[in-house]
């Protein structure tokens, strides 16, 4: 049974094999990361895990049984007991209910664990897996999206009270 996890050093080459494993898949909805963040994912990873520690957000790995990642789920806090979420799934678990049910897993650490009130994510109007994904874990459109928030796509934005469920 996959294992959501706080996001730790340790984790570092499983989550660098997920990224590659699934960069093609990704760049299919969502904006490529580039070869930059690869070649420099050590210190990308250094980052995140201050940035975690200093409380800037906090970073979710999905964990299967052998050890790889089935999915990177993010909260960016930005306030007022408000966080970004962010989230990407491995390809071949992908329509099998595991982003969503993570989502809402996430969402009950989000309320319980940090405290958070409301979420908000973006998804590009192609990205139709993502907004199925939001609506069914309780997110409702909140507006449009600046592009520069979904890498220069059209999109909107979701959000969910934590409160209500």
């Amino acid at each position: 049974m996959p294992e959501l996890q706080p996001l730790r050093a340790d984790h570092g080459a499983a989550l660098l094999a997920f990224e590659l494993a699934n960069r093609a898949y990704f760049a299919a909805s969502i904006s490529d990361r580039g070869d930059d963040f690869f070649d420099q994912f050590a210190e990308r990873l250094a980052a995140l895990l201050a940035g975690q520690e200093a409380g800037v957000g906090t970073y979710y790995v999905l964990v299967a049984e052998d050890g790889s990642v089935l999915g990177r789920f993010n909260l960016v806090f930005t306030g007022d007991g408000t966080a970004e979420l962010g989230y990407r799934v491995a390809q071949d678990v992908a329509g099998h209910g595991v982003a969503t049910a993570t989502v809402r897993e996430v969402c009950q650490l989000a309320a319980e664990r940090h405290g958070l009130r409301k979420l908000r994510a973006a998804a590009s109007r192609e990205n139709l897996a993502s907004q199925k994904v939001l609506t069914k874990a309780g997110f409702v459109p909140a507006g449009p999206a600046d592009p520069a928030d979904i890498g220069g796509k059209q999109g909107n934005w979701y959000q969910r009270d934590l409160a209500a469920g």
